[in-house]
């Protein structure tokens, strides 16, 4: 099959799953989170589950594993940690998680946000991979990073990746 007889066998309507990691956001001002749930809901899509929790290893993958455990998620995706601050750990705790790397996000990730930003785009450690059936992305807090990624690559790919990884 080609790319495109993929995306058009893919599912319509994803479930996602929104995890927002920091210290200092509350739900009520986790603009972050807000922003992906706005761009999930506004491409048709739903946001099954959604939590916050601190910058710590073992609640950040406790976290995963409650959104991936969750009915009618397909994609988590984990906003904040991602840069390489000590109390940045949201990239190792999440591919300690990964059953598989899908190692292109990353790439093509930095590479979109080179245009960006210029050479400090070598500090973000996006990061995406597979928890059994589950896609899972780990991205930047910025509201700008969140763009680019959903509507350069996530809203684009959402189907045609939760189509292969179910197989």
């Amino acid at each position: 099959m080609s790319v495109e007889d993929h995306r058009r066998s893919a599912p319509e309507r994803i479930g996602f799953a929104v995890l927002t990691v920091s210290d200092t956001r509350k739900r009520e001002n986790d603009p972050g989170g807000d922003f992906l749930v706005a761009a999930v809901e506004g491409a048709g899509h739903a946001c099954e589950w959604r939590e916050l929790v601190p910058d710590e290893a073992a609640l950040i993958r406790a976290g995963l594993r409650q959104a991936v455990a969750t009915d009618g998620v397909d994609i988590v995706l984990v906003t904040g940690g991602t840069g390489i601050a000590p109390r940045d750990v949201t990239g190792p705790a999440l591919e300690a998680e990964f059953d598989s790397v899908i190692p292109g996000f990353g790439e093509l990730f930095r590479w979109l946000s080179f245009a960006q930003i210029g050479s400090a785009t070598i500090l973000s450690r996006a990061t995406a991979g597979l928890v059994g059936t589950t896609v899972v992305f780990g991205l930047p807090g910025s509201p700008k990073a969140l763009a680019l990624a959903m509507e350069e690559i996530i809203l684009k790919e959402a189907g045609h990746l939760v189509s292969q990884a179910r197989g």
